[in-house]
């Protein structure tokens, strides 16, 4: 069960934020209302959010998950693959600081963006991406390793994060999209298949017993429901514009 939530307040910069959707670009103010919602559907989930303010200097901020690793044990600080990224670590660590004793830092050549990391009790699953690589990876493994848990590498094709594809609902249900669904590593899973025209809705979020699903993907909230789980609908297709998904926008732990 999670007890706390840290998030980013969206900044103007966000509308040049890295994107593969051919979307359009993001409403700032529309944006800033549905990240209002995300942050009262983790309240309704039992958090306690940590608020931190715009960061104008990296318009990919507000996705504060890729920027750390929040286990039971420990925290990981990562680093972003993507260059334009890699400075949001920095106001990250203070946050982190105020929350665990126990701090570990992914160095370079490694590279890891923690959408890339799905926590399945005391394993995390890790994603070889554009964002993270067979380096960060193993370091990630490490350090995971030396404060009692575990972790395994994904190779991926289709997708930017492990995540964009996936999402755990513990209790060994697992949604899975596309390339997932074939994969060796989640067979043991209880699959419950995303149609890929809503692909978009595997990076549903699971908090506390709740589901977090993207607005607008009847299909997949259907078959959430149907496997015995409460949904909460959130608005996020500002952040879809710039390829940001639920998870995108929260470090939960």
């Amino acid at each position: 069960m999670f007890t706390k939530a840290i998030v980013r307040t969206p900044c103007k910069a966000m509308v040049d934020g890295i994107t593969t959707a051919t979307l359009g670009q993001p409403d700032y103010h529309k944006a800033l209302a549905q990240h209002a919602d995300y942050i009262e559907a983790l309240i309704e989930c039992g958090l306690e959010i940590t608020i931190l303010p715009a960061d104008d200097k990296y318009p990919d901020s507000t996705f504060v998950e890729d920027t750390a690793l929040l286990t039971p044990h420990c925290a990981i600080i990562t680093n972003p693959g993507a260059e334009s990224r890699k400075g949001e670590v920095a106001s990250m660590i203070p946050v982190v600081e105020e929350f665990y004793d126990r701090v570990e830092f992914i160095d370079q050549p490694g590279r890891v963006e923690a959408g890339d990391i799905m926590m399945v009790g005391d394993h995390y699953y890790i994603g070889l991406s554009e964002r993270t690589n067979e380096i960060g990876a193993m370091q990630m493994i490490t350090f995971l390793e030396k404060h009692g848990m575990s972790g395994s590498v994904v190779h991926l094709s289709d997708v930017l994060h492990l995540k964009t594809g996936l999402g755990y609902l513990e209790n060994n249900n697992l949604l899975a999209c596309g390339e997932f669904l074939t994969k060796p590593d989640f067979q043991p899973f209880n699959l419950i298949e995303v149609d890929t025209d809503e692909a978009y809705a595997a990076n549903s979020l699971w908090v506390n017993d709740r589901v977090l699903v993207p607005k607008g993907f009847a299909k997949t909230r259907a078959a959430i429901e149907s496997a015995g789980y409460s949904t909460r609908e959130v608005d996020v297709s500002e952040f879809e514009k710039i390829d940001g998904g639920l998870s995108c926008l929260s470090l939960r732990f």
